[in-house]
């Protein structure tokens, strides 16, 4: 009887948190769904594509801190916040200001002589975002990494809801101008800040450590998460690059439609990232051996609706090209570019997850370097040979669909469980889908591809009935 009650408070604490974080992400996907619908529609092509380009360069904002808060999170994963050193970790904090400020300056110099290729006016708006994030990390991930999902939840609904809220006042009184879009994301940002001072108050007005100490634990948690770090920023650029090829080739114009194309994909990743969240922590407390089959069914659970999702691609993008018909040369671009959502979920949700859990960063960071070079020679020979952005579009999903399974490869002779089957079915899934969408397309695409999605289930059927087994066991 006891053990029934520990395992049914563990399974309740695991949908609590499921839920505020679910519940941040939905607010998230509203507010972004707000920024991507309605914003194109209020200002220019040109104005939401520098729009597009100082959200690129505030995701590599991130690297300035070489890995400090990243080592923060993978240390103190799964560890309870009442018992953390508090002292050490506000030192931190306060350390890490500093260093950004100093980094910002000496980086500052040498980016004016490559203005040329750079925009630096997004830079400097970029690095102010950073300013106000890169010190909250600190706070921010430890709530992460102890537990804490419903302090952070609240964190991240302030940070996206008060930019939502001064981003339709302006735009309500006419201001139309992409600074002042930009000017609200970074004052979500501020309010962001002050409220999770707020909550970690106990931490960051602590006294904090002596300057050795401080040392100590700052070269610490760098040496723990530089290569996580390097990890990430690698994985942003993989996408990144080919971004900036198209800016720097077609123009800003084209980079905005494009952008928004991308970014509607990125919506469907809300409930993939709700999880993701809360799993870290969790996976540090399960014992190895139930790892394995913990990963095989939540990649059933995951990739069967994930699949299903593409089914509705068509109607979506109608429905998009009656509302901003200016961006309909880019929303096609949807037929490709949808079916990363299958190969980012599992990066996201499973591989990432279980890397970081098991301290895998070197692998990850070798995984995710090998993807950045490839993304490199394909976008410079699609983009500057052959000139055809069809090609640089497809080479999206090819590079993504390439780094996630090579890492899952990786991960599955660590776990050493069998998943080439489910890789190659994926496989013919992305492809049909693509096949379906850009070649037949319309009503006859989607009957296509959802026959195809029947067939796959069929196959998958007896996967199915042992994850549904296993709920059944754990409710």
């Amino acid at each position: 009887m006891k053990l029934n009650i520990i395992h049914s408070n563990k399974l309740y604490s695991f949908f609590e948190s499921f839920m505020y974080s679910f519940s941040s992400n939905l607010l998230s996907l509203l507010i972004s769904t707000i920024t991507i619908l309605i914003v194109p529609k209020f200002i220019g092509v040109v104005e939401y594509g520098y729009w597009q380009l100082y959200l690129l360069y505030v995701s590599y904002t991130g690297l300035m801190q070489l890995g400090w808060c990243d080592g923060v999170y993978l240390r103190y994963g799964g560890k309870e916040y009442e018992k953390l050193n508090k002292k050490l970790i506000s030192s931190q904090f306060w350390y890490i200001m500093v260093f950004y400020i100093l980094f910002s300056l000496i980086l500052l110099l040498p980016m004016y002589f490559f203005k040329a290729y750079l925009n630096l006016q997004m830079i400097f708006w970029a690095l102010i975002s950073g300013f106000i994030t890169t010190p909250r990390g600190i706070p921010y991930y430890i709530l992460q990494a102890t537990n804490n999902i419903k302090q952070y939840a609240k964190i991240t609904m302030i940070d996206r809801g008060a930019f939502c809220i001064i981003l339709i006042t302006l735009l309500v009184i006419g201001c139309k101008d992409y600074h002042f879009i930009i000017v609200s994301d970074i004052a979500g940002k501020l309010c962001a800040f002050v409220v999770t001072t707020y909550f970690c108050r106990d931490i960051i007005f602590s006294k904090i450590t002596t300057f050795k100490e401080s040392i100590i634990e700052a070269c610490k948690n760098l040496n723990a998460g530089f290569k996580l770090m390097v990890a990430n920023i690698a994985s942003q650029l993989i996408l990144g690059i080919v971004r900036l090829n198209i800016e720097s080739y077609w123009g800003i114009e084209v980079f905005g439609k494009v952008s928004l194309t991308l970014s509607i994909s990125n919506l469907f990743m809300v409930f993939i990232n709700a999880v993701a969240i809360i799993m870290f922590p969790m996976l540090r407390k399960i014992s190895d051996e139930r790892l394995p089959n913990l990963y095989r069914n939540i990649r059933t659970i995951l990739m069967l609706p994930i699949l299903f999702v593409l089914v509705f691609y068509y109607p979506l993008r109608e429905i998009l090209i009656l509302w901003l018909p200016q961006y309909a040369e880019g929303l096609r671009y949807m037929a490709l570019l949808i079916p990363i959502i299958v190969y980012e979920s599992k990066m996201s949700l499973l591989v990432n997850t279980y890397l970081k859990s098991l301290r895998k960063e070197k692998q990850m960071l070798i995984i995710n370097l090998l993807t950045v070079v490839i993304s490199l020679i394909i976008s410079n020979i699609t983009v500057y040979w052959m000139n055809n952005l069809d090609l640089t579009i497809i080479a999206i999903v090819v590079i993504l669909a390439f780094r996630s399974i090579l890492a899952e490869i990786y991960i599955s002779s660590v776990l050493k469980i069998e998943v080439l089957k489910d890789i190659v079915l994926e496989l013919i899934m992305s492809f049909l889908f693509i096949l379906s969408s850009w070649f037949i397309g319309g009503w006859q695409g989607v009957g296509v591809y959802f026959i195809t999605y029947l067939i796959y289930f069929f196959i998958k059927k007896n996967d199915v009935k042992e994850t549904l087994l296993i709920l059944k066991s754990l409710k």
